[in-house]
């Protein structure tokens, strides 16, 4: 079978596919929530061995009087459910906050409606641009939480340089001239094999930019973020490759299988030996 040549595309969905898509409000519906901390967690572990987290520090280090904006990578299809596990598992240990979370294509998965999410239709300026407006304007309470993947469309993994569109500019502008300010904190996640028969999951959390004056030049100021962010993930994929863990905690850690626990006895018969 031949692999396909086109497998990332500059074009967002919603324009190759020149379809309108009805706007849906973001909501954020107990009973759906329910439902998805149920569904969403069974699946991420069903797919990985861990997730695991650092920098949680840095969240703390935000100003609690404005909402929060993370701005994440955006590589593979797991990446909205991360930014959703993030904020229902890893955060509620700093309080309990509501996600906001734009999905292309959203039609063909309306129920996010309720667990706070809403569509942003790239097939003209004018559509997107009612996205951005509406999403800019969700940043008026602080315990919002913001879930954001700035590139605009889904890149191959480690792609540079890092490209963003002018959508998180916009949304930090507005929010600090309408509401006094955002906190923006990125967000670099990795999914990678390391000793086990599954991948894991790492999430880095980096210190927060906390934006009070909307009086900066758009163009520059994303330009600022696409390099600061850039080194920050190499620095987290460079711990990695040198097999510096330290400070990651984990969400969760598969439980090894019967024969993954005789096989690691095994391992220590001489191991045990030697040391006698």
């Amino acid at each position: 079978m031949v692999a396909p040549k086109h497998m990332y595309s500059e074009i967002p969905p919603t324009k190759i596919r020149n379809r309108e898509e009805k706007f849906r409000k973001a909501k954020n519906i107990p009973f759906w929530h329910f439902i998805g901390n149920i569904i969403f967690p069974a699946m991420v572990k069903n797919r990985f061995y861990s997730l695991m987290y650092k920098g949680l520090e840095n969240f703390e280090k935000r100003d609690k009087n404005f909402a929060t904006v993370f701005y994440a990578p955006h590589n593979n299809w797991w990446d909205g459910m991360m930014g959703y596990i993030t904020i229902y598992f890893i955060l509620k240990k700093c309080g309990k906050f509501r996600m906001r979370l734009m999905i292309e294509e959203m039609n063909r998965f309306p129920l996010f409606q309720y667990i706070g999410c809403f569509p942003i239709n790239k097939k003209s300026p004018q559509s997107a641009m009612k996205s951005l407006s509406y999403a800019a304007d969700t940043l008026k309470d602080p315990d919002i939480v913001f879930w954001l993947f700035p590139q605009g469309i889904i890149r191959p993994p480690h792609y540079r340089p890092e490209v963003f569109q002018s959508g998180l500019a916009y949304m930090a502008k507005n929010a600090a001239k309408k509401f006094g300010g955002v906190n923006l904190i990125p967000a670099s996640v990795n999914y990678t094999f390391l000793r086990q028969d599954r991948p894991e999951v790492l999430i880095e959390f980096g210190e927060p930019k906390i934006i009070t004056n909307p009086d900066f030049d758009r163009k520059e100021f994303t330009h600022n973020l696409e390099r600061d962010f850039e080194n920050f993930m190499d620095k987290q994929q460079t711990d990695i490759s040198h097999g510096d863990f330290e400070g990651y905690e984990y969400l969760y850690k598969e439980k090894l299988h019967w024969w993954r626990q005789i096989e690691n006895k095994l391992k220590n018969i001489g191991i045990n030996n030697k040391e006698t």
